[in-house]
């Protein structure tokens, strides 16, 4: 008996995550805003009832979905604007590390692009501060590069905030290459090619920024 709590605390755990993983695949065909409780707990199988004991509504389960999308990423997004390498070498690495995230987590990344200018409020809000501590996050790497000599918060700030964005538009690349009806190689190879040649015109704009 002693270990009833820890064995209903394993179950409540077990069905929360079936029920953000559920909601994740329905979001496949549909919006956030479009999304019913009882269609996620069917999915599920569990009484509609049961979702209250772990989100106070779907918006409530959207934010937790932006959470398990987003919120393990702050160590990948900061290795991307490291200054350790040259800038070729970093712009590869960054791109190789979106891809692998998209090609592993593909309905994540489908997910936080739809519902980043979606309709439901909370959630658009927790992409929004999710991708402001991104920026931050990037604009403390970047002041560390000599590169950035002389430039002031707010300009870094900004600069950070084109890579966040240029992530996302990457990843929006691999996500649709997932998708076409080319080669998967082929299809990824233009991506990868298109990327590559964006963040290289971000990182040309910095060094003459100041000129």
């Amino acid at each position: 008996m002693s270990h009833t709590p820890g064995v209903r605390e394993a179950q409540k755990r077990k069905t929360r995550k079936a029920l953000l993983d559920a909601a994740l695949g329905l979001l496949e065909e549909q919006s956030l805003s479009s999304l019913g409780l009882r269609e996620v707990t069917r999915a599920v199988g569990v009484a509609p009832t049961a979702f209250y004991r772990h989100f106070r509504s779907i918006a409530d389960l959207g934010v937790a979905l932006v959470e398990e999308a987003l919120g393990s990423l702050h160590p990948m997004i900061r290795t991307t604007v490291s200054p350790a390498e040259d800038r070729d070498e970093r712009i590869a690495r960054a791109v190789e590390l979106i891809a692998g995230h998209v090609a592993a987590y593909p309905a994540h990344v489908r997910f936080v692009a739809r519902e980043r200018h979606g309709g439901v409020q909370p959630v658009r809000e927790a992409i929004r501060e999710q991708l402001a501590r991104f920026a931050e996050e990037v604009k403390a790497e970047l002041a560390k590069d000599p590169v950035s000599a002389g430039w002031s918060d707010a300009d870094l700030l900004m600069l950070a905030g084109l890579y966040v964005d240029q992530m996302l538009a990457t990843g929006s690349l691999f996500l649709e290459a997932l998708e076409t009806p080319e080669t998967p190689e082929e299809a990824r190879r233009r991506a990868a090619d298109t990327a590559t040649r964006q963040m290289r015109l971000i990182s040309l704009g910095r060094r003459h920024w100041l000129d």
